[in-house]
């Protein structure tokens, strides 16, 4: 597997339409669900409208929709007329935001990205401040959701997933993981340090409380504990179909992808949210951005209602992140739910700050000690 790792919210998008191929949603849900990710469709031959200005948002879709969606685009149009959101599925990596930005040939408003790259971003001067005064900083869930140079509508977890049927007794934490003894098999870890190295660590006794700043070297020698039991994986895909097929036993992947999982073989497969790794959807804007402000005041959207945000857990698994949001959903909705404050309370908080400063650094080493 040479391939670069794919991202959670690329994830989502291919899981959108692994589920509408599976009959599980049908088209009008895929649509709307989509748009709530940001993909939404560009005007016809990609031109705009008389009197009609544009926000792009950037992300990793890949896919031109024919329908605005329900639940972060046509909210924002309808309170700001003459705007329009629309799709931009060029992968807004952070190397291609730098080269736009230092070339002067900004085109794009809103790009999807991750708390560690924000950060990176912004140390670069490559991408503007957020605006508080016009984003709510109040209605998240933790400060962590509210970066300098980014904030989240959205959340995802990193968890331990887990066959029921191969254990008399079920795994709880990463320690179990790293216990071969008690819990033989094949483990799954991602192909990237970020989340892997916070749960090496969590393996070795470190509390949530002081579990930053990562001792690199030790959880690379965790990993390297188990290097002849793991699989590691590049896609949410990957991760699923391994558990699926028996290839692993237990692993860590994406919160979403065990929600599959778990409905699919009714619970035989399922997670624990003891100790996962809650991590922050966040949303960029390249300096520069042609929209100016109405690129804040989009996010300013996303982040304000609780309702968008409670359809798009609904529809995928991703994680509120306004507080008022967890009290909205549905009963059945509650254990999928990230953020849901008794899952939320077991789990630790991703550390932007230090993965900022740290990642480039810290996932090469990762990568010459899992391939070495």
């Amino acid at each position: 597997m040479g391939t670069e790792p794919q991202g959670f919210h690329e994830d989502c998008i291919v899981l959108a339409h692994e589920l509408h191929r599976r009959g599980r949603v049908d088209r009008r849900t895929l649509l709307a669900g989509l748009a709530a990710l940001g993909v939404v469709p560009a005007a016809a031959g990609g031109a705009q409208a008389q009197g009609t200005r544009e926000i792009r948002m950037v992300n990793w879709g890949g896919i031109a929709n024919q329908a605005f969606g329900r639940f972060y685009g046509e909210p924002f149009m309808a309170e700001n007329p003459g705007w329009t959101v629309v799709q931009d599925s060029s992968g807004p990596s952070l190397g291609r935001i730098r080269s736009m930005v230092e070339s002067g040939r900004v085109t794009w408003d809103l790009c999807d990205s991750s708390s560690s790259s924000s950060i990176q971003l912004g140390a670069l001067n490559l991408v503007n401040r957020i605006d508080y005064s016009i984003v709510p900083r109040d209605t998240v869930i933790d400060p962590s959701f509210t970066l300098e140079f980014g904030a989240a509508p959205y959340s995802f977890s990193s968890v331990l997933v887990y066959d029921k049927s191969k254990f008399p007794e079920p795994p709880r934490s990463w320690a179990d993981f790293w216990d071969l003894r008690k819990f033989p098999g094949t483990r799954l870890l991602r192909r990237d340090a970020l989340a892997t190295l916070d749960a090496a660590m969590l393996s070795l006794g470190r509390t949530k409380e002081n579990l930053y700043p990562i001792d690199v070297r030790a959880a690379l020698a965790r990993v390297r504990e188990l290097r002849r039991n793991l699989i590691f994986w590049n896609s949410g895909s990957e991760s699923e179909q391994a558990m699926r097929s028996g290839e692993a036993v237990m692993g860590m992947i994406w919160h979403t992808r065990a929600k599959v999982l778990h409905e699919e073989t009714q619970g035989r497969i399922t997670w624990e949210w003891n100790q996962g790794i809650l991590q922050q959807g966040i949303f960029v804007i390249p300096r520069g951005n042609p929209a100016g402000e109405m690129a804040q005041r989009l996010l300013a959207s996303m982040l304000s209602k609780p309702e968008p945000q409670v359809g798009l857990l609904q529809f995928l698994g991703n994680g509120p992140t306004h507080k008022e949001a967890a009290a909205r959903v549905p009963e059945a909705f509650r254990i999928f739910n990230p953020t849901d404050p008794a899952n939320a309370a077991k789990q630790v908080v991703i550390g932007a700050e230090w993965w900022g400063k740290n990642y480039i650094a810290t996932n090469a080493e990762y990568l010459d000690a899992i391939t070495g």
